[in-house]
């Protein structure tokens, strides 16, 4: 039986320059933040631009936090993503809502704290098309570069696709897919040199080390 290869979404990009880098990787998504308060965020004129310029091989992530129904849809009217990534306190009937009205797959991003918190994830089943298990919120929801204990996930059963954030970097995350398994990886601060300014150089890295679990892998 083959390895499917794992997906890579490289999120807080806000330059063409580091989205063609991504491209060039071999990552599969791309996110774009709009949330003020992040180092990352873009408005929603740059996440157009932005959008635009991105090649079809890369899926659009617009990640909101705690967005108002009118911004939301302001939101996916100006960018048409992919995917919205709801990264704050959403309900599912809210995520259940976006789905309905537009066309779009919607990812809901949680904060792993304990066991509990995969329990609590079944609220999602069935609404969401993908959750992300990321570090618990801190001064900021993600990109706070803080890591997941790993081994609340190892063997964990999953009903819904889903993914791996918090704190992966270039140096563990064949570490982190080797403990966890996670069909999709999500980098944001690992990959950069400051808050905010992707670091090319890592980014390579980091798709090299996925490509390297790839193929142990598939050999296996």
């Amino acid at each position: 039986m083959g390895h499917t290869p794992t997906l890579i979404k490289i999120c807080g990009l806000s330059t063409e320059v580091a989205i063609d880098a991504a491209a060039a990787n071999g990552a599969s998504h791309i996110g774009l933040v709009h949330f003020e308060k992040s180092p990352r965020h873009v408005t929603l004129e740059q996440a157009a631009k932005l959008r635009a310029r991105t090649p079809t091989s890369l899926k659009v992530v617009l990640l909101l936090v705690n967005a108002s129904p009118v911004l939301t849809e302001q939101a996916y009217k100006a960018v048409r993503p992919d995917v919205i990534q709801f990264h704050g306190s959403e309900k599912p009937e809210w995520l259940a809502l976006v789905k309905k009205h537009m066309k779009v797959e919607v990812w809901k991003a949680l904060g792993l704290r304990s066991a509990e918190t995969l329990t609590n994830a079944r609220r999602f089943d069935g609404i969401a098309d993908r959750l992300l298990f990321d570090a618990p919120a801190q001064a900021l929801p993600g990109g706070n570069g803080t890591k997941v204990d790993w081994s609340l996930l190892s063997g964990h059963q999953h009903l819904l696709p889903w993914g791996l954030a918090g704190g992966l970097d270039p140096d563990n995350v064949e570490e982190a897919l080797a403990a966890t398994h996670a069909p999709l990886v999500d980098v944001s601060s690992g990959v950069e040199s400051a808050p905010g300014v992707k670091d090319m150089d890592k980014m390579a890295r980091f798709c090299q080390a996925v490509a390297n679990h790839d193929q142990r892998s598939t050999q296996a």
